[in-house]
């Protein structure tokens, strides 16, 4: 635990970063934020956390909403949201548009407007469909900001981005900061090896989000960032262009490799995690959007089949023996397919998943003060001067 002269040690760095474009704006992509800006979320989320560890209340809002927008099923980041909004002051408000007029026909900009009318923040995750998540994020960015230009809206309510059918900025920077205290500062990454790769799993269709998030940011610190998968199951191009670019700045490197084994080697991270082929998102969006929903089950089944030809896309006990010393850092967004616990054959084995079960839960525990950081940077122009007054207040959050 971080002591109260240590966190005033870190406003002060805080203070160096450039943060001003954060201020009222939308977090929607890694990629789209400078490293100024990426360095002050992270050194705020520590702050936060640290300040929680102290007693100390982080609550700069005495009334606002924070709007939830979940358009597929979540836990980790449902609750992480819930978290930031509370642990910022906020209540915390879920659009179900099952039970909205959205039903009814209501546009976009309609919902958009009505929901934020006490709004300081929108969490959407809407990651399914390739070209629709961040499209209809960008229609409600749109949409608030002329409701505020109009008049309807006191305050243009700012945008996180929960998960996309890009990136996954709150996942893969909660990865991030997990990765950073792991290996003792973010100085010590440059050079380190991560494999983020594909793994089996018995179903279909998940987001091709977070190794794209995963790659999309990590090779913004010098690291050797290898993705592995088999032949068709490619993440967007442009993606793999982000991180090409990222990886010439930074001094690191990043590559394509056709097998777990090879990413395997000698990484100092390992990241099996399934994922959809790109073209399968894409098909299964032009099936849904052309109301051809009779084919999904048919789309559904050959995949699974082709699925079942790389089984042994597993995370063993054999394939963590060929990593840095047989020690690499296991990563995973949760939850996990597990063989033998959660279905009968998937991404890792039992003894991986439990011999890493409480550094995954310490992986995950980053999240709610990744997005908590993200809403206080949009929401303040001077982010350090408001800290060093919550620091000076010191008001006791258990009393």
């Amino acid at each position: 635990m971080k002591d109260t002269k240590t966190i005033k040690n870190m406003i002060d760095e805080l203070k160096k970063l450039e943060t001003k474009n954060m201020y009222l704006n939308d977090f929607l992509h890694t990629w789209k934020e400078s490293d100024d800006e990426i360095a002050a979320t992270f050194k705020v989320a520590e702050i936060l956390r640290s300040m929680r560890e102290n007693n100390i209340s982080s609550k700069v809002f005495d009334s606002g909403l924070g709007i939830s927008i979940f358009r597929d099923n979540s836990t980790r980041t449902r609750f992480s949201f819930a978290s930031a909004c509370n642990m910022l002051g906020l209540e915390v408000q879920d659009l179900d548009e099952k039970t909205s007029q959205i039903a009814h026909g209501e546009t976009v900009r309609e919902t958009a407007n009505m929901v934020s009318f006490m709004a300081d923040v929108i969490g959407i995750r809407d990651d399914m469909y390739i070209g629709k998540g961040h499209t209809y994020m960008k229609e409600v960015a749109a949409s608030v900001q002329e409701g505020f230009e109009d008049g309807v809206l006191e305050q243009r309510p700012t945008l996180v981005n929960l998960q996309c059918d890009i990136d996954h900025p709150t996942q893969s920077m909660a990865d991030m900061l997990h990765v950073i205290n792991e290996f003792g500062g973010v100085e010590n990454l440059k050079g380190k090896k991560i494999a983020m790769t594909w793994a089996y799993s018995p179903s279909y269709g998940k987001p091709l989000s977070v190794p794209q998030g995963i790659i999309g940011l990590f090779t913004r610190f010098g690291m050797d960032v290898v993705l592995a998968h088999p032949e068709g199951y490619n993440v967007m191009s442009e993606v793999e262009e982000v991180a090409l670019e990222n990886a010439k700045h930074s001094g690191g490197s990043f590559k394509r490799v056709n097998t777990m084994a090879e990413a395997f080697k000698d990484a100092d991270i390992v990241y099996p995690k399934s994922w959809a082929p790109f073209a399968v998102m894409q098909e299964r969006t032009d099936m849904v959007s052309e109301g051809r929903f009779d084919d999904l089950k048919e789309l559904e089944q050959r995949c699974l089949l082709n699925n079942a030809q790389f089984k042994d896309w597993e995370c063993t006990e054999e394939l963590m023996k060929t990593t840095k010393q047989g020690k690499a850092l296991y990563m995973h967004c949760l939850p996990a397919d597990i063989t033998g616990v959660s279905c009968k054959q998937g991404e890792v084995a039992a003894s991986v998943f439990d011999r890493y079960r409480v550094p995954l839960y310490k992986e995950a525990s980053f999240k709610p003060y990744i997005i908590a950081a993200m809403i206080f940077l949009s929401k303040f122009a001077d982010p350090s001067a408001k800290l060093a007054e919550l620091l000076a207040d010191a008001k006791e959050r258990i009393k």
